[in-house]
């Protein structure tokens, strides 16, 4: 009985850690996000942002991907002036081209016993 109380003991105090490691991992990310977001305000116009802010509604991943093209051409150094509206729409048109899924849809039917096909 007292072993159980003791692994009840020992699972709350785990648990407190789990909890502060889990508030310590999202304030770290809430930061990562908050200069993420400041980077772009910096590198793109209001036009860009909010064109971009549109497509996160629709498509996250996919916004994410554009932000993080952005940011590296950025670092990089091959951005020069502030990424327009125009500017966002060619990269997106380039990423779309690159990136386009082809589905192929193939009917197999399932043939019954029972059919005759004399």
């Amino acid at each position: 009985m007292q072993e159980l109380m003791a692994q009840r003991g020992g699972g709350g105090a785990g648990n407190q850690n789990n909890s502060e490691q889990h508030k310590a991992q999202e304030e770290a990310k809430r930061d990562a996000d908050e200069r993420r977001q400041m980077m772009l305000t910096q590198i793109m116009s209001s036009e860009a942002r909010e064109r971009l802010a549109r497509i996160a509604l629709v498509k996250p991943e996919k916004a994410r991907g554009v932000e993080d093209v952005v940011l590296r051409a950025a670092q990089m150094g091959q951005i020069a002036e502030k990424v327009s509206e125009e500017k966002l729409i060619s990269l997106l048109e380039q990423i779309n081209t690159q990136t386009s899924k082809q589905t192929k849809v193939i009917i197999q039917r399932r043939r019954s016993v029972l059919e005759d096909d004399d």
